[in-house]
C-alpha cells in the first residue's frame, strides 16, 4: 500500500470533544469514538456550539465545511437538503457542520458572518474558502473540492 494508506489522522468526536486516531484509510467506515462510542464520522452534519466548534478547527486534521444558518432563514431551510447531500456525497474528504447563528452570536460575530447561510471551509485551524448564499449539492460539491485543492 501507499505510504498515505498508513498514516493516522487526529478526527475530534462532534459529541463529547475527544480526539481519536484513525487511519486516513479507514474515513469511509463507519467509526466510533473511543470515550462516548458515539458515531465519530456521520455522513449527515453535526450542528455544532462554540466548544465543539473550537475543538474541531484545534484538533481535527479532517477539513470542516461549515454552513453559518438560522433557524428563521428561508434560504437556509431551502439549502439545507443540499447541505446534507453534499455531506454525504464528500462523506471521509471533510467534516459537514452546522453553526446555529441565532444560538452561537459569539462564533457568528467572532467570524465577521454578516449574512446567512455562510458557507466556509477551515483547514488547518484557519479559514480557506468563504462563499455567502445558496447553493445547490452540486454547485457546493465543486466548490468545496475547489478549496480542499488548497489545502
Amino acid at each position: 500500500m501507499t505510504e498515505s494508506m498508513d498514516q493516522k489522522m487526529h478526527l475530534v468526536c462532534p459529541h463529547c470533544n475527544a480526539t481519536n486516531r484513525v487511519p486516513s484509510d479507514k474515513l469511509q467506515a463507519e467509526l466510533n469514538c473511543g470515550k462516548c462510542h458515539a458515531p465519530l464520522l456521520s455522513t449527515q452534519p453535526d450542528n455544532l456550539g462554540e466548544a465543539a466548534f473550537k475543538a474541531q478547527l484545534a484538533k481535527s486534521d479532517l477539513p470542516l465545511v461549515v454552513d453559518f444558518w438560522a433557524p428563521w432563514c428561508g434560504p437556509c431551510r431551502m439549502m439545507a437538503p443540499a447541505y446534507e447531500k453534499a455531506s454525504h456525497d464528500m462523506h471521509g474528504q471533510a467534516r459537514f457542520v452546522k453553526v446555529n447563528t441565532e444560538d452561537e452570536q459569539g462564533l457568528a460575530a467572532s467570524y465577521n458572518i454578516r449574512s446567512i447561510p455562510t458557507l466556509a471551509v477551515f483547514a488547518g485551524g484557519r479559514e480557506i474558502a468563504r462563499q455567502p448564499g445558496v447553493m445547490s449539492a452540486p454547485d457546493l460539491a465543486r466548490w468545496v473540492s475547489a478549496a480542499l485543492l488548497k489545502v
